[in-house]
């Protein structure tokens, strides 16, 4: 684990201390991404005589640069983001380009609609890449790091994490509760 990949899942941590806001992002990151996705399946694209959409080609240096992070977590991510992409692709198969866009709207309304109550309803704040636009690529990341620590996998995640943020319970093993003096206050 590089140092670069330890500060960044650190600061990604000090705006995600809320179990609530995490499970939004749980939600709305794939929301997220398959709205990214579903514009860029509209474009074919060969490559090396291999046929597939401009949303594979596009996603590949991100899914290298996750990989390149940590490769455990990178892959997870990766295993993720095929079903996606087989996704958007069925979505543009199957409905004329104007409800493409539709769909795309629909969808990136309700992720981001998702990203911004976490925040400001459970942290009181904007999302992190308000402040830190590398925060877009973090968060992928740490959800799968939050999965990873909470299945036992990664205790050097999970020391990092629980050092940069105080989460509440909300009865999941993803996000457990570590002390926080305000716990009990919160429905």
């Amino acid at each position: 684990m590089s140092g670069f990949f330890q500060r960044q899942i650190a600061s990604y941590a000090e705006y995600h201390r809320d179990g609530r806001n995490c499970w939004m992002h749980i939600i709305g990151n794939p929301i997220l991404t398959l709205a990214a996705f579903l514009p860029f399946s509209l474009l074919p694209v060969t490559v090396f005589g291999v046929q597939i959409n401009a949303a594979t080609l596009l996603v590949m240096p991100a899914l290298l640069f996750w990989i390149s992070l940590d490769v455990a977590i990178g892959l997870g991510i990766v295993v993720v983001a095929i079903p996606l992409l087989f996704a958007a692709a069925a979505i543009v198969s199957h409905v004329s380009v104007a409800w493409v866009w539709i769909i795309t709207a629909a969808l990136t309304v309700i992720g981001w609609a998702m990203q911004i109550i976490g925040h400001k309803c459970f942290e009181g704040n904007w999302p992190a890449l308000v402040d830190n636009p590398m925060h877009m690529l973090m968060s992928p990341m740490y959800v799968f790091a939050k999965l990873f620590v909470a299945l036992g996998y990664r205790p050097d995640l999970a020391a990092l994490i629980q050092k940069s943020s105080r989460q509440m319970s909300r009865g999941s093993p993803l996000y457990p509760s570590e002390g926080r003096a305000d716990a009990g206050q919160h429905p």
